[in-house]
């Protein structure tokens, strides 16, 4: 009997603004959307929060007997920076920057999403579509609405009427917004006299002689709406009414909004039946920002780059600091935060593979049926990471007493303990036993600084051209030494 059919999940749902009862529309099947990245530059990390929260998610979906179908698009039509509607169009904007072919921006940026996400351990999607390639998907969807009444042309661009669209259905209802508030608010702003409304968007654009990525349509030659491309994908695989939604708090509004304003005017349904939104990362208590300078690159976590960061922390390490707290609150990163997660994970690892060593007696002290119940109960309430983490450091505790003769547990409950470690600790948080790397960090670790100190008895020794000579050659392997005024340290 598969797992769910024991196990009452509650799932926060944004629109309502409660916990409810996950109940699946097929039994024992599950569609879920996420929207993906839109590959102009490598990847945030707040976006990597993101998608490893879904990742999380998909697993304890899977964990628990569900057969998912987990649809995550690429965004690589580039649209817009800034407004949606109006502005230079990103991918075209790195290629002209860059002298490339916007393909290549995209090819480039698309193998680095994957890359990154591969050494964090996430599970691929079951479906990864591109916006690129459902652009007949999305023209046939304007073509609907238009025939609605509720989109309208005007010079070779399409717009949806939100004022007529919210005589029949509320439009803001996802984010709380009142059209009326919001068109009193609303600014004119410079392009947008095509427009109806001040709110209405873009489900069509006709491109400037200058717009590099283009395609035909019964309107112009143009692009597509950003809303546009996640109605079309998440309909097509997931059917015109499917059961999650997610991404990062940021597109609630308008992006999702947006979405659900398309479904409804489109298909007459809504289209989702809960909406899930993971919160932001900051950095050392402020937003992360590449133009302020506060920001740090995932790959830059692994291989210490950064000057946020004391020394190198392996993949799982940061997994496991970010799935110390829930979702769907703000997480700050820094040194001091990630230097303490990774105690904990050594912590957990090693318990891990005590585990592996103890063995049976023929009566139990400690309530493993218990302790199990309260790992579920924490997944169960909208996905509690933090709570389970908890909980496995209570099961941590369970070795130590094990390992110390201070406690007994039959063969029957110290299966049950080994089974349900190994399947939250590696198949839900997905976190791997860097036992091995770490040895070969540690060794190599002890390379470099013996060189270091070559290093700095050839500068006292004022042979200067045997320490550029070090340095140099550490930087051709990537290890980039610093000389501070407390002595020199390195970044692998």
């Amino acid at each position: 009997m598969p797992l769910y059919k024991n196990n009452t999940l509650k799932i926060y749902n944004s629109l309502s603004g409660d916990k409810e009862v996950f109940v699946p529309i097929h039994e024992g099947n599950v569609g879920m959307y996420v929207c993906g990245p839109t590959v102009y530059s490598n990847v945030h990390l707040g976006n990597v929060r993101t998608f490893m929260s879904f990742d999380m998610i998909f697993r304890y979906l899977l964990h628990l007997g569900y057969k998912v179908r987990y649809v995550r698009n690429i965004t690589d039509v580039g649209h817009i920076v800034d407004d949606v509607d109006e502005g230079e169009d990103k991918i075209a904007k790195k290629a002209r920057l860059e002298q490339l072919e916007p393909m290549e921006v995209v090819q480039r940026y698309t193998v680095d999403f994957h890359d990154i996400l591969n050494e964090f351990n996430f599970l691929p999607p079951s479906i990864e579509p591109t916006a690129t390639g459902h652009i007949i998907e999305q023209i046939e969807i304007i073509k609907k609405i238009i025939a609605t009444g509720i989109g309208y042309e005007a010079n070779g661009s399409v717009y949806f009427d939100v004022v007529k669209f919210n005589e029949t259905n509320h439009y803001g209802k996802l984010s709380g917004r009142n059209i009326e508030d919001m068109l009193t608010n609303t600014r004119d702003l410079d392009g947008q006299s095509d427009k109806r409304n001040p709110q209405d968007f873009a489900l069509w654009k006709k491109a400037e002689p200058q717009h590099i990525m283009r395609w035909p349509s019964p309107w112009s030659d143009g692009f597509p709406g950003w809303h546009l491309e996640c109605t079309a994908m998440s309909t097509k695989y997931l059917g015109n009414h499917f059961d999650i939604h997610g991404g990062g708090m940021d597109l609630k509004f308008p992006h999702h909004e947006c979405e659900i304003a398309q479904n409804e005017a489109c298909t007459g349904q809504t289209p989702v039946n809960y909406w899930m939104h993971a919160n932001m990362l900051t950095l050392n208590g402020k937003k992360m920002a590449k133009s302020t300078g506060n920001n740090i690159l995932p790959r830059e976590i692994i291989t210490g780059g950064s000057d946020f960061l004391s020394k190198a922390f392996s993949p799982s390490v940061a997994r496991f600091f970010m799935m110390q707290a829930h979702y769907r609150s703000i997480l700050d990163f820094s040194d001091d935060a990630i230097v303490a997660a990774e105690k904990g994970y050594n912590r957990l690892m090693e318990a891990m593979q005590n585990l592996k060593e103890l063995t049976a007696s023929s009566t139990s002290t400690l309530d493993i049926i218990s302790w199990k119940k309260e790992c579920y109960e924490a997944m169960n309430d909208d996905f509690n990471s933090p709570i389970l983490i908890a909980q496995l450091f209570e099961g941590v505790r369970f070795v130590n007493l094990l390992k110390d003769n201070s406690a007994t547990l039959t063969a029957t409950d110290l299966a049950e303990l080994a089974k349900t470690m190994q399947a939250f600790v590696f198949d839900v948080l997905a976190l791997e036993d860097g036992k091995t790397s770490n040895d070969s960090n540690v060794k190599l670790e002890g390379v470099v600084e013996m060189l270091i100190e070559m290093r700095k008895q050839a500068r006292s020794n004022k042979d200067f051209a045997m320490s550029d000579q070090i340095r140099d050659q550490l930087v051709n392997l990537g290890i980039q030494l610093k000389d501070g005024k407390d002595g020199t340290t390195f970044t692998l």
